[in-house]
């Protein structure tokens, strides 16, 4: 079967799930799932996905896995008790063909936060690695691997690059979880340092790598619902994140409302307690240049701070951002589906998304078009009236 551990998963769902666990087990939310990429036909693989997700709702968390988590400085003991109770449930995803018969899958997770926050990467990582066993099922891995030395020969040998630290974020779009393994020992080997960690709690665990994340989309979609008001959902958000980790996993996600809003409730307070903040939509060198100047504004040296970018990199772009950033700033770069999944076959774009939380809507205002997903424009609308944002 494609998972057999549930630690194969980002490091951010158990980050996020400790915060649920703690101030928000009552919550209940919605998930859907959705191809960006045109003309994929997934519907004659309902039934594999299926048998993939039994299978993944029968796996618990070993002992050497919790004890793996327990030793994490972040991780509260409770929080790894609860984890080995605990137990992913099928009844809370269906899977169907789309109605509009166009080969696109409905796939939607709904029921409680606490028991639904770690479907999303595996099944995603069920998804793509289906696809391709089916597209391309005597596809040789000779070319991903001989693309991948070329990318780690260009950064490790070109002179002034040496202090650029390359973090990997692939595990959900990744071509297998096999590969995604093997292309890791590569890169460990041909890196050395300069291979920051994984978000891959497994492979890190396996490994003895660094695993690495904070927080996703979601965490603060879901404040939409659960925060005091709409306007102070962001604020709200970043206040709890600090109070559970209480300065520790100190990166600001900012492109959940758009940089401006992002901008507008990043106060000097939330300028010196984070330690810095995430690009995942709109232009990196404009996003970054906007960051810097805002933490000058606020009389705090950017110096001092961590900006990391993850939005769809590659090395040639690491590399890019790291000559308009240097010195200015620490920096660090999450890359994905370029070490994961470049092996010759085009990647697909599949994401699985937070629609509503205790039965409202939610949605992600991205800087990027095509990256907001919400099942409500009316609402999505309103959320722009209500952070003073232009229409899209």
């Amino acid at each position: 079967m494609i998972i057999s551990s549930l630690l194969d998963t980002d490091l951010y769902k158990f980050t996020m799930m400790q915060v649920v666990l703690h101030q928000y087990p009552a919550a209940e939310v919605e998930y859907r799932f959705r191809c960006r990429t045109p003309g994929i036909n997934l519907v004659p693989l309902i039934p594999t996905i299926e048998q993939e997700l039994a299978h993944l709702c029968s796996l618990r968390f070993t002992e050497d896995e919790l004890a793996y988590l327990r030793g994490m400085r972040f991780i509260d003991s409770d929080f790894v008790d609860f984890l080995g109770l605990f137990q992913l449930n099928a009844k809370y995803v269906s899977i169907t063909p789309s109605a509009t018969d166009n080969g696109e899958i409905d796939l939607v997770i709904r029921g409680p936060w606490l028991h639904t926050i770690l479907f999303e990467v595996p099944l995603l990582a069920i998804i793509n690695e289906l696809y391709f066993r089916h597209a391309f099922p005597d596809h040789d891995l000779a070319e991903g691997r001989a693309r991948l030395h070329a990318k780690i020969a260009l950064l490790r040998d070109t002179p002034g690059f040496d202090k650029v630290r390359v973090a990997d974020y692939g595990t959900r779009r990744r071509f297998s979880g096999a590969w995604h393994e093997e292309a890791l020992g590569i890169m460990r080997t041909g890196w050395g340092k300069q291979l920051a960690g994984t978000s891959n709690v497994l492979f890190a665990m396996r490994s003895g790598m660094t695993p690495i994340g904070s927080m996703a989309h979601e965490y603060l979609q879901a404040f939409q619902s659960l925060g005091p008001r709409l306007r102070d959902s962001q604020v709200a958000a970043l206040e709890a994140w600090a109070r559970e980790y209480r300065g520790d996993l100190g990166i600001a996600l900012s492109d959940v409302y758009g940089l401006e809003a992002f901008l507008r409730d990043f106060d000097m307070y939330f300028c010196k307690l984070f330690d810095g903040a995430r690009h995942d939509s709109g232009d990196p060198f404009a996003w970054g240049d906007r960051i810097l100047a805002h933490y000058e504004k606020n009389r705090v040296d950017p110096r001092t701070k961590t900006l990391v970018f993850s939005d769809s990199l590659d090395i040639p772009k690491v590399m890019d951002l790291y000559r308009h950033f240097e010195g200015r700033c620490i920096l660090s770069f999450g890359v994905g589906t370029n070490l994961t999944n470049d092996t010759g076959p085009e990647p697909i774009n599949i994401v699985i998304k937070m629609t509503r939380c205790n039965g409202q809507p939610v949605a992600k205002l991205s800087d990027s078009p095509g990256k907001s997903m919400c099942d409500d424009l009316d609402y999505v609308a309103y959320l722009r009236r209500v952070f003073d944002l232009p229409a899209a």
